[in-house]
């Protein structure tokens, strides 16, 4: 079993945290904190961490990965019922939890706490694990789910290598934790930057905040990691007025940035001499598959750019041949080390090996243009065959944003019926846009029912749940334009 992070030895009197009140931790004493927090804990044992961003919790997670201690990175706000039901089906030996959620979480032995954090033993027994099983992540888009993504330490250590290299990260970098690190995108910002000995803000709060901005300011931020969701937020908040002279790095992923916030920050950040970089990645291959180098950022709009370091994309057709014609569509395939071993549905699942074998079938279509720069198109899954046509949702989503930039719309559905979702506050009447997706699609108006709510539903990521959209109206809860 490799030792994660031991380059980082070089780093002990360096500065890895500062804190929203001032508070510094150079890199041992965050080690010092972890061995406190996890004294007496064997190598290849389960852990739960439920996270916050943290001193506890991001130490406690560095310190499990260099003693070989498996964590299961789990969002501190999972209701009870899905906290009950994830520890029935993993049967965690340890679990560590904020010390505000106590009344909610697992019971066992107290074997460390403060007035932040706790670690407890559940009394459950050991597990047999694959011995290069490094860390386990929830699904992108499904937390609370029993479905895993079962990572290596190889893994982990190559995407941190491959993002830190083609973002040029140093130990100068001050990134801020405006993502959560359970989050596989939030958690690759640590992980690239404790590898070059950066110094990270450490911060629970939004960009909705005046503490927030406060430690970005005072603290010097770098750089601010973000999804398509925090990019329309940054806009309504003026990040162009802000004074903000150290900040040399925006990176954006976890989702299509529109075309229109695209030109907006790609143009902004190039007067500014800000690099802004747009990436792609799922949880399956850690974080990031590929990225766009920033002097590309005009010339290619709703370009996801090239392979990461060390990788390599392909597309396939339906029949599984390698398509080497530009400007063809077909399914993205990505080749690289840092391709996750596979999935896992319980316990029984951890000591499975790489299923994976580097490659991974990204589920999402995209095309290649003649210089060899990837644009997704849409997702496999992402399609409704209604009145015998076949429909991209993807599709429909980029219709309305070009149509409607002002208007935030989320689209589903059935075979039966598209739904589509846009806020209260979009200045689009709901049968404007059935009557214009009509027109675009050829299919009659009656096939689109489009409804106005108070807000569309994201995880803690910024990722619109569409699971609980099309719940609304399988239950029968609406009907018809309104």
């Amino acid at each position: 079993m490799m030792k994660f992070y031991e380059e980082t030895d070089l780093y002990r009197e360096r500065i890895l945290f500062i804190t929203e009140t001032g508070e510094h931790l150079t890199y041992q004493e965050s080690y010092d904190l972890a061995d406190e927090m996890l004294k007496g804990i064997p190598s290849r044992t389960i852990a739960f961490l439920f996270c916050s961003n943290q001193l506890e919790a991001v130490s406690a997670y560095l310190g499990m990965l260099r003693r070989g201690i498996v964590p299961v990175l789990l969002d501190k706000d999972l209701p009870p019922e899905q906290i009950r039901e994830m520890m029935k089906i993993y049967e965690p030996e340890i679990c560590i939890y904020p010390a505000a959620e106590k009344n909610k979480m697992p019971k066992g032995h107290i074997l460390w706490e403060n007035a932040a954090y706790l670690t407890v033993r559940t009394g459950e027994r050991r597990c047999q694990m694959y011995p290069e099983l490094g860390l386990l992540l929830p699904t992108s888009g499904s937390t609370g789910s029993p479905k895993l993504v079962r990572l290596s330490y190889e893994n982990l250590q190559s995407n941190a290598l491959s993002i830190a290299g083609y973002l040029n990260l140093t130990k100068d970098d001050r990134p801020v934790t405006n993502l959560p690190m359970q989050y596989t995108y939030g958690l690759s910002v640590i992980n690239s930057h404790v590898l070059k000995g950066a110094s990270i803000l450490l911060t629970t709060g939004t960009v909705f905040e005046e503490r927030f901005w406060k430690l970005v300011k005072e603290q010097r931020a770098t750089a601010l990691a973000g999804v398509p969701h925090t990019y329309e937020m940054l806009k309504r908040l003026r990040l162009d007025a802000m004074e903000l002279p150290d900040l040399k790095v925006l990176t954006q992923a976890g989702g299509r940035l529109s075309g229109t916030l695209q030109q907006y920050f790609a143009s902004w950040t190039r007067k500014k001499g800000i690099k802004f970089f747009i990436m792609y990645g799922q949880t399956e291959a850690t974080a990031r598959m590929s990225y766009l180098p920033w002097e590309k950022n005009l010339e290619k709009p709703g370009s996801i750019g090239i392979a990461v370091p060390g990788g390599r994309l392909e597309l396939q057709d339906e029949e599984g041949m390698v398509i080497e014609a530009p400007e063809t569509e077909g399914e993205l395939i990505y080749y690289g080390p840092n391709v996750s071993l596979g999935y896992a549905g319980g316990r029984k699942d951890l000591s499975r090996g790489d299923e994976q074998r580097g490659r991974l079938a990204t589920g999402d279509l995209a095309k290649r243009d003649a210089e060899g720069f990837y644009y997704i198109t849409g997702r496999k899954k992402r399609f409704l065959k209604i009145f015998g046509k076949r429909i991209s949702l993807d599709m429909l989503e980029k219709m309305l944003a070009c149509r409607y930039p002002d208007s935030v719309a989320a689209c589903t559905g059935t075979d039966e019926k598209i739904c589509i979702y846009i806020e209260d506050k979009s200045p689009a009447a709901p049968g404007e846009i059935a009557g214009f997706l009509s027109e675009q699609t050829r299919l009659h108006q009656s096939a689109f029912l489009v409804r106005k709510i108070p807000q569309i539903p994201r995880n803690s990521a910024g990722k619109i749940q569409y699971t609980q959209l099309l719940l609304r109206d399988i239950h029968g809860k609406s009907r018809g334009n309104s």
